[in-house]
Order: structure tokens, then C-alpha cells, then sequence
């Protein structure tokens, strides 16, 4: 513990002997059960985590598993609109439901709160991640195997929130090829290390496209850093997905269920193997 340690642990991100006496970790509703949670996250906006999170969702569905997806993304939510679901989420005194997509995905974000999709939510970080909190104390998520939690970017009050409240058993982290990003996409590795929180998987988005007429492949971002950034901070699975126009298009008319990738195989099969977190429940 550091001598100016305010032994507010909600504030901090340190892993001092204090904490470790002091869980942060918020209870589920009663009635619900959740096996395991599964964040997906990036130091960095726009590399591509909601599409990550919607498709291995997608995947564990497939599967044969029950999801749910909780967009803790709550001023930028697209959970609702990947899966084509336009209706608004029930609830009663202190509980909501969340809606299901066609393919029987259960989805919980901010846009099925609000009144119009385009409706902006501007409020400060202290509510915005008390309401990213909420949507796993306060929904009602009913024998659920697999919740994949699509984060914000950076390392600010909404992942600390999540990280700090939510038993994860594991994240997936998401990048592309630039140096950038690679370079912000530590960031959040740091900090899940420094939670103690495993790192199951490297996505590297729009890394490379096939050219439609003679096949070849082509890296507009630069070369592929999927492998050694893997490597450098000890993450047992990558995987690199294309710019693909088709699931672009599926992904901009809601219809991502119809999504057909296998690239994300080798990560799904470490979530599968995640631990589960009945064991860090109060």
C-alpha cells in the first residue's frame, strides 16, 4: 500500500495487499446465473471489438451454448444494431429483461433504453459506468454460459468499473496492424494484467483483404503483427480477420447471425477452457 492510498479501492487499479482483503465484485440478480464472462476489449476505438464480441457470441451460439452479449459500451452502443433488434428492453421495479436476437442471443445495451436509437447519452463517466455495472446487477440473465461484454475504448472509468465489479473469466483483446495501435493496445494488456485478469485471445481486425480477381493477398495496413505481439505478452491464441465487404454488409443490415468465420476458432477454444466465476462471486 503507497503512502498516498486514499483506501478507496473503487478509485484504483493498484494490486496491494488491501485489495486483496476487500472484493469489489457486484452480485447477480437473484434468478440469475452466469458461467462465465468474457470481455472484449482495446486501448483504442474503431479497431473493430463490437464486431469481435457480436461474432464469437455468434460462434458459442452455434455452439450450442446459451449467450448473452452486454454492451458496456454505453454512449457508442451497436450491439442492438449488429443483430437487427429495434425493440425496447422490459423491466419492473429494480430488474430488467433483456431482449433476444433471432438467433436467441440475449443483448443488453443503452440503445434498448432509449426512447429513439439516436438519442446521445451525455452524461459524466461516474454514471455512465455505474449504468455499465447496472446492466449485470439489475438485468435478469437466466442460465447464460457464455456473456461476452463489449468494452469501450481505453483504460477509463467504464473498464475499471467492469474490471473491478464484474467476475471476468478472461479477456480477448482487439488491434490493427498499425504501430499505433499496437502501441495504445498494450495499454489494456497492462492493465488486465495488472487486475489479474487472463488474456485468453489477440484479434487483428482488418488485417489483410483477398482481391476478388486473382486471389492475392494484400496488407493495406502494414505487416501483420498478430504472431509477435502474441508472443511478446504471452497470449496462448490470435487470430487475423480480413477486410471483408460481406461482413461488412451483414454487419450494417443487422443480420450478423448469418456470419460464416472459423478464424476465430483457436480463441474460442481458450474461452471454452476459461475458468468459471462461481468461485468469485460474493
Amino acid at each position: 500500500m503507497s503512502d498516498q492510498c486514499t483506501h478507496d479501492c473503487s478509485s484504483c487499479s493498484s494490486n496491494c495487499g488491501s485489495r486483496k482483503k476487500q472484493s469489489l465484485i457486484k452480485p447477480l440478480r437473484k434468478g440469475s446465473r452466469v458461467k462465465r464472462v468474457i470481455a472484449v476489449a482495446s486501448g483504442k476505438g474503431g479497431v473493430g471489438k463490437s464486431l469481435t464480441a457480436a461474432l464469437l457470441a455468434v460462434r458459442a451460439r452455434a455452439r450450442g451454448y446459451k449467450v448473452a452479449l452486454l454492451d458496456a459500451d454505453v454512449t457508442g452502443p451497436s450491439a442492438p444494431k449488429l443483430f437487427g433488434v429495434h425493440e425496447r428492453a422490459r423491466g419492473t421495479d429494480g430488474e430488467i429483461y433483456p431482449v433476444s436476437s433471432a438467433g436467441g442471443i440475449d443483448l443488453m445495451s443503452m440503445n434498448l433504453l432509449l426512447e429513439h436509437e439516436d438519442d446521445p447519452v451525455i452524461w459524466r463517466g461516474s454514471l455512465i459506468a455505474g449504468a455499465a455495472v447496472q446492466f449485470w446487477t439489475d438485468v435478469v440473465w437466466e442460465d447464460i454460459d457464455y456473456m461476452f461484454i463489449d468494452m469501450p475504448p481505453g483504460t477509463g472509468d467504464v473498464p475499471l468499473s467492469v474490471f473491478q465489479s464484474i467476475p471476468l473469466s478472461g479477456i480477448v483483446v482487439v488491434t490493427t496492424p498499425q504501430d499505433l495501435v499496437e502501441m495504445i493496445v498494450g495499454k489494456a494488456v497492462h492493465m488486465a494484467k495488472m487486475m489479474n485478469v487472463p488474456i485468453l485471445g489477440l484479434v487483428e481486425n482488418m488485417s489483410f483483404f483477398a482481391c476478388s480477381d486473382c486471389g492475392k493477398i494484400f496488407e493495406p495496413f502494414g505487416k501483420s503483427k498478430a504472431e509477435s505481439l502474441a508472443k511478446k505478452h504471452n497470449i496462448p491464441a490470435c487470430a487475423r480477420m480480413p477486410l471483408d465487404p460481406e461482413l461488412a454488409r451483414l454487419a450494417d443490415e443487422g443480420k450478423i447471425e448469418q456470419a460464416e468465420t472459423d478464424r476465430l476458432s483457436e480463441i474460442f477454444l481458450q474461452i471454452e477452457n476459461a475458468r468459471e466465476i462461481k468461485d468469485f462471486l460474493p
